[in-house]
């Protein structure tokens, strides 16, 4: 009898053992290990990524790199074809210089030549008018005495107003050369000489379109597209990853939310290099709460809120790669630092 009553007894015990040890380890996985002094995160490390494509569209002549390749802020990446676009510079470069040629002609004014022709065509247009006066003075004498015939003499006058017109012309003439050109023609020279500079330059700047170059250090991750390819600025050539610094994606518990401040200090662990730590610092935390995690849905963990916490981690080596797990420690009893910190790896 008190066999049967002992049996249900220790199996009640068992099972209550049971369920208690099910309920620590699932507490100690959803939950991260702290203590009132140490907070202990888990995490993945995770990087930014860039699409790299050209600000143009022509076919791709050479790609550069290959994946896995490191490279540094400003490398050439890869060039598109290049013929039609130097050409088109070439073109350019010669209107502006003969457009310079035509502004430097208009400020260098008249040459002493030019002056020289137009003092010595007002000296004919003068001697030209004085010689035709003469004959129509003659002529008037001549036509008193019935010597000559009235049509002659008007013949006269006329080449004498003529040759009067020609001398004026000639003296506005030597004026002009003089003066110079106008401060208008100089100007709408100097306006079109401008035009032509900006169409230079924006030949240059298409022929620069057709260079890729590295906008910071980091990791070629992907070849999206190959020589021969068409390139579109739509269109991502290469996926270029940033190495230095990564940071491991966290959640914070609520009720650590008033222990933990962007800018602490931390300290990365990974299972690829067992006790080596990596300095870092709390860079983000998530103004709004999420659940976690995201695929239980059960009343009891769905009260559970956490934040979103980014702590950046100095990675020279490149040994932390995006998705690898790891562990974040920070020592709850530092002092928040006064303004964030940015990047202190080379501390």
């Amino acid at each position: 009898m008190k066999r049967k009553i002992i049996l249900p007894f220790i199996g009640i015990l068992l099972l209550a053992a049971v369920l208690a040890t099910g309920y620590y380890y699932r507490g100690k996985w959803l939950r991260p290990a702290s203590a009132d002094d140490h907070l202990t995160l888990y995490g993945n490390v995770d990087i930014r990524e860039a699409q790299l494509a050209f600000n143009a569209s022509e076919h791709i002549e050479r790609i550069l790199v290959q994946e896995g390749d490191h490279v540094t802020t400003g490398a050439l990446l890869a060039v598109l074809h290049q013929d039609l676009l130097k050409a088109r510079v070439a073109e350019a470069q010669a209107r502006f210089e003969a457009q310079r040629q035509v502004l430097a002609k208009l400020k260098a004014g008249s040459r002493s030549e030019e002056i020289d022709k137009a003092r010595a065509d007002l000296d004919a247009a003068k001697a030209h008018r004085k010689a035709v006066h003469d004959t129509w003075r003659r002529l008037r004498q001549l036509v008193k005495k019935k010597l000559a015939s009235r049509e002659e003499e008007e013949n006269a006058r006329s080449a004498a107003l003529a040759a009067e017109a020609q001398e004026k012309a000639a003296q506005a003439a030597l004026r002009l050369v003089l003066a110079g050109p106008r401060k208008e023609d100089i100007a709408a020279a100097q306006a079109e000489l401008e035009a032509r500079k900006a169409a230079l330059d924006l030949a240059h700047q298409r022929l620069a379109d057709t260079l890729l170059h590295a906008p910071a250090d980091g990791i070629i991750r992907n070849r999206i597209l190959e020589p021969g390819d068409m390139a579109t600025p739509q269109t991502p050539v290469l996926t270029l990853a940033f190495g230095d610094p990564v940071w491991v994606r966290a959640y914070l518990p609520e009720p650590m939310l008033g222990r933990v401040q962007p800018g602490m200090r931390a300290q990365i662990l990974s299972d690829s290099h067992p006790g080596k730590r990596y300095p870092g610092w709390v860079g983000y935390i998530s103004p709004t709460a999420e659940f976690t995690p995201k695929n239980v849905e059960t009343p009891e963990l769905r009260t559970r809120l956490v934040y979103q916490l980014r702590v950046f981690a100095c990675n020279p080596k490149g040994e932390l790669r995006m998705g690898m797990p790891a562990t974040v420690e920070i020592d709850l009893e530092q002092a928040a630092p006064a303004t964030p910190v940015q990047h202190p790896c080379g501390e």
